[in-house]
């Protein structure tokens, strides 16, 4: 079997590979697949295809077409985050951001067509399974836009009082969530049960992400720091302090693994989270860790 990175980096390539026609404006399709060739990590993916393998995936193809969109999604706002009117981010990923490397208008377009892009994935295998492609267009609208998505967590950052709590379930644990639900709807399970999983690991990844915001230098992240006290928004280390961000992470983690449903696939579901969970955990109170030894993957 395909391994999932292989899987989901193919399904990226051809998606974008159908943006370079003759009568497509060319530099916008070369912004698309600088957004998202090559990637991060591909966190949520990867979550989302162990959870339909864990459920007895039956269909690659809606896998596929699940991750796909939930990744369009995911770089869309990177795009969109790294603008002047939101973080001002020059980089990203190592590289220059979208906005630099393009300009601004290019940058808005390419985050708006890589989300249009993400609901085209999902009903492109309408013909596959009708009430399938439905469920994860509706799953993955709810956990985009409003009032509990993304675009909700990066609504808050414009309140007068942020509840930290909401604040980050919507920016960073949405999409998280997304993965698990979706994985299970394409692996043909109900997605409620799955809904726990994705907070947790969501709220172990902003935490840790709060950290290496504190922690980390520009250069190891590939990514500008200290952006949560430029921009004034919610941090956990702020809230907590290190040492308090540390151990709730690590409770993050732990409740993660506990919350996994019960399911064909758990133990090999478990294992990844666990894998996951050994690169997010070792940031300590004492120093951020070396370049050289940096085992966190970056956005």
């Amino acid at each position: 079997m395909m391994a999932f990175s292989d899987r989901i980096e193919a399904a990226l390539g051809l998606a974008i590979a159908r943006c370079r026609t003759p009568a497509a404006p060319r530099r916008l399709a070369s912004a698309l697949d600088y957004a998202v060739l090559p990637g991060g990590a591909r966190i949520r993916p990867t979550i989302l295809l162990g959870v339909a393998a864990a459920c007895g995936e039956d269909r690659l193809e809606i896998g596929d077409a699940a991750a796909t969109a939930l990744e369009f999604i995911h770089c869309g706002s990177l795009v969109h985050d790294d603008l002047p009117c939101f973080d001002d981010a020059d980089t990203r990923r190592g590289k220059p951001s979208v906005h630099v490397a393009y300009s601004q208008p290019l940058a808005v377009l390419t985050g708006d067509s890589l989300i249009i892009l993400a609901f085209e994935q999902l009903a492109r295998v309408a013909e596959i399974d009708p009430v399938r492609s439905a469920r994860l267009v509706m799953t993955l609208a709810q956990h985009t836009g409003m009032p509990g998505g993304i675009c909700a967590g990066q609504g808050w950052e414009s309140e007068a009082e942020i509840d930290l709590d909401a604040y980050h379930n919507a920016k960073t644990a949405a999409l998280f969530v997304a993965a698990t639900q979706m994985g299970a709807i394409a692996g043909g399970q109900e997605p409620g049960p799955w809904a726990e999983l994705g907070a947790r690991i969501g709220a172990a990844f902003q935490i840790a992400d709060d950290l290496r915001d504190t922690l980390y230098d520009a250069e190891t992240l590939g990514k500008p720091v200290g952006q949560d006290d430029l921009n004034g928004r919610p941090n956990a280390v702020a809230s907590l302090g290190v040492a308090g961000a540390v151990s709730k992470l690590k409770d993050s983690l732990s409740g993660a693994i506990a919350s996994i449903p019960s399911c064909p696939g758990e133990a090999m579901l478990a294992q990844m989270v666990q894998r996951y969970a050994e690169k997010l955990a070792p940031v300590t109170p004492a120093a951020a860790p070396a370049p050289a030894r940096r085992t966190v993957p970056g956005e």
